[in-house]
């Protein structure tokens, strides 16, 4: 065959030929570093000679180590080897750190912070979860390197417990709470807390009302989600901790957005109206109130008067009767004069004493003696 033919096959070279075109090594510049032969063998086409190898790399060894190679320097730098290779197992645990530490892939350890020691590869490996960094994940829409956000509605449309739908984007913050439970019991942790977010708000939503979670629930469906999401990750032993749950954005789908503020406004009027009734209605309650208790006080006040007037009129009659049974003669001229000085005190009359003795009245000049008694009439008279 032409590739058997030891001179001048169609390779070019002196020696055998190769068993492929470019893997041909024959001639004295042949890439394996030895003349003839080609494509893994020796001489005449024959197996290369493994003893042959090793002894040869043990020359180049020997050569370059310093007074040769013995039996105990070859144990010297196997152990050296050993030992390089043993020292790879220390590592440092950083603060913000926990270190587990594996062999043949199975948990052994857990280490704080600090220089530790485990088996190095491929027996050891050593993972270092950061527990202290707070991670986020949002639901219903997503950042995006030119400061905007792409809202994703498969994730954030939901249905309320009056049957509305709502658009509910939300961050949920969280960290490594157990570090072993972390590693081995989640396969991926930001997608298992991104599912049971989303499990958690869709089953908070779905039983509140539509304005309760858009307005005076807000806070608290962000709390009660932050407990329920905390309960399905502590039901699959996660080690995951969620410090917080920001509601983003609670409203209403885009197509129907300008319907509903429609709604929102004839509720704002509606509330407008109400609270203006209201107003009149206590006005004028209070008023009526006011009168009521105002005429009731009045009432009270003049039977107060009534009673205590007759309670004085009749110790007044009391006395006067006591009187009248020590005197009677003298009790009967006082109520007398009293009774007419009451009477006559609202007259405009002058009364003249008869002059009997004289047979008869005696004749006087007029004097307005009723004006003189009242000088303000008199003051007119005279004007």
């Amino acid at each position: 065959m032409p590739w058997e033919n030891n001179s001048g096959g169609p390779w070019g070279g002196s020696g055998g030929g190769g068993n492929r075109g470019n893997g041909g090594g024959g001639g004295p510049n042949s890439p394996w570093g030895r003349p003839g032969g080609g494509g893994g063998r020796g001489p005449g086409g024959q197996p290369p000679d493994v003893e042959e190898m090793v002894r040869r790399g043990q020359e180049k060894l020997k050569s370059m180590m310093p007074g040769g190679l013995g039996g105990k320097g070859i144990v010297a730098l196997v152990l050296l080897v050993v030992l390089g290779w043993l020292a790879t197992g220390f590592y440092r645990v950083e603060p913000q750190q926990r270190g587990a530490e594996l062999v043949f892939g199975k948990l052994v350890a857990t280490t704080e912070p600090g220089l530790n020691y485990n088996f190095p590869a491929p027996i050891g490996e050593v993972l270092l979860p950061n527990v202290t960094a707070i991670n986020q994940v949002n639901i219903g829409f997503q950042n995006l390197s030119n400061g905007n956000k792409r809202v994703i509605d498969e994730e954030s449309l939901m249905l309320t417990g009056d049957e509305n739908i709502v658009a509910v984007q939300f961050s949920v913050f969280w960290k490594i709470s157990d570090a072993e439970s972390y590693l081995f019991n989640v396969r991926n942790p930001q997608e298992s807390v991104r599912n049971a977010a989303e499990a958690a708000m869709r089953e908070i939503v779905g039983k509140s009302g539509f304005e309760y979670i858009r307005t005076r629930g807000r806070n608290a469906v962000g709390l009660d989600a932050q407990k329920r999401i905390q309960e399905i990750l502590d039901s699959y032993n996660a080690g995951i901790e969620i410090t917080q749950v920001n509601p983003q954005s609670v409203e209403p789908p885009g197509e129907v957005i300008g319907a509903f503020r429609d709604v929102q406004a004839a509720n704002a009027d509606r509330e407008r109206m109400i609270n203006q009734a209201t107003a009149y209605f206590n006005e004028v309650t209070q008023t009526a109130e006011g009168d009521a208790q105002r005429i009731l006080r009045a009432a009270e006040a003049y039977k107060e008067e009534r009673v205590n007037q007759a309670q004085g009129d009749s110790q007044r009659f009391l006395s006067i009767l006591t009187e009248f049974e020590q005197a009677p003669d003298i009790t009967k001229r006082r109520i007398y004069l009293q009774t007419m000085e009451e009477i006559l005190e609202r007259m405009n009359k002058v009364l003249i004493q008869n002059d009997s003795q004289g047979g008869g009245q005696g004749v006087l000049p007029y004097l307005p003696l009723d004006r003189l008694t009242n000088p303000s009439q008199s003051r007119g008279t005279n004007q």
